[in-house]
């Protein structure tokens, strides 16, 4: 992130900031979940997308990053997850450190179920063989920058009410999506609700990355089955594990993180994300024009870039270093399905972004 916060949440961080230096308006410790103020503003939020979300469904966090890593913590270590390859790392790396993966062979680990996501399927993973317990979804996707279409999302929360599976929805870069129609939110889909967790982040969307404050919706009709096979309330065991292990995000972030929400916030964040994708288009474009064969860029903040000449992601990393003087991330980072592509971000000054391609269009292409 290269642009500062918007002026109606700076405004904001700063009233609520000095509210905390008068005894009359101070606040120490407030709700784990959220304040009531910023709930309300985001199940609003949701309503005016054509979701329906409650308050008190809503759980406010310091990111997206450490929800999607800690939801794990209420599931049983014998669980079956599948996740899309490539894939963010997060979601891999934490079930790895909680022990459900089994060892690792040539980059892939022998319990987890991978599921392509390519060129080939159009970035749209096709469901399982069998019964998996939990599925991580991403969309936009980060690394491939796809958006997965609303039929694909039918297909998906009909399979997790089929097989009793849990969709682990990441909407961290809802935001970014420009095509009229997409779907910004897994709620949007009939039956969701009931075998559905979304995460969703301010961090690109408002230029929260240093401030921290995400949310993850939890349904309350949100049910998996205990090891005696009762079935058991998703909402509460979150609750519970928040209110244990969380206290919470600081009231003056989260006054700003409601005026992301305000009509002037709206505004504001529309403007920035305007300008990041600006710098997808010319990304996209330009790189299009050299003959690279280039995806994303159009919903979401990234360019999945496949590597030239059959060059290793790795190897591209090097060449796009020392010819051209710049740096991306490979896409064996994000799985094995990764390899043979780089990602490129959108999250830049203008005048560097220009530069960028026209580097790559004189040193690379």
């Amino acid at each position: 992130m290269v642009l500062p916060l918007p002026a109606p949440v700076v405004t904001a961080l700063k009233k609520a900031s000095d509210e905390l230096a008068d005894a009359g308006t101070f606040r120490g410790y407030g709700p784990e979940q959220g304040y009531d103020f910023l709930l309300n503003a985001i199940a609003g939020h949701y309503k005016s997308q054509g979701a329906h979300v409650e308050a008190d469904e809503v759980f406010v966090s310091d990111g997206s990053k450490c929800d999607t890593a800690n939801i794990q913590e209420i599931f049983g270590l014998d669980n079956v997850i599948a996740v899309t390859d490539p894939v963010y790392p997060v979601y891999v790396d934490t079930n790895v450190m909680a022990g459900r993966t089994g060892e690792a062979v040539d980059g892939r680990y022998g319990k987890l179920v991978y599921l392509p996501t390519t060129a080939e399927n159009g970035f749209d993973p096709e469901l399982p063989k069998g019964k998996t317990d939990i599925v991580y979804l991403c969309s936009p996707n980060n690394p491939t920058g796809a958006v997965m279409p609303r039929a694909s999302l039918e297909k998906w929360v009909k399979y997790a009410r089929e097989n009793e599976s849990i969709l682990l929805f990441d909407a961290a870069y809802e935001a970014f999506i420009q095509e009229p129609g997409q779907v910004h939110s897994i709620y949007e889909i009939e039956g969701a609700r009931e075998v559905a967790i979304e995460f969703r982040s301010l961090s690109k969307t408002a230029g929260f990355t240093g401030v921290r404050c995400a949310y993850t919706v939890v349904p309350k009709e949100l049910k998996a089955r205990n090891d005696k096979g009762e079935f058991v309330g998703l909402h509460g065991l979150w609750l519970r594990r928040q209110t244990t292990k969380f206290n919470g995000v600081s009231y003056p972030i989260q006054r700003a993180a409601e005026a992301v929400f305000s009509p002037a916030g709206k505004q504001a964040v529309g403007e920035t994300i305007a300008y990041y994708m600006e710098n997808a288009r010319i990304i996209r474009e330009g790189l299009g024009q050299a003959g690279f064969t280039v995806y994303g860029g159009v919903n979401a903040p990234y360019i999945w870039l496949k590597t030239p000449a059959g060059l290793g992601s790795w190897d591209f990393f090097d060449k796009l270093l020392n010819e051209a003087h710049l740096v991306g991330t490979p896409g064996a980072g994000f799985g094995s399905c990764g390899e043979g592509y780089f990602r490129l971000s959108a999250f830049g000054i203008r005048e560097n972004v220009v530069e960028a391609v026209a580097r790559i269009k004189a040193k690379i292409a």
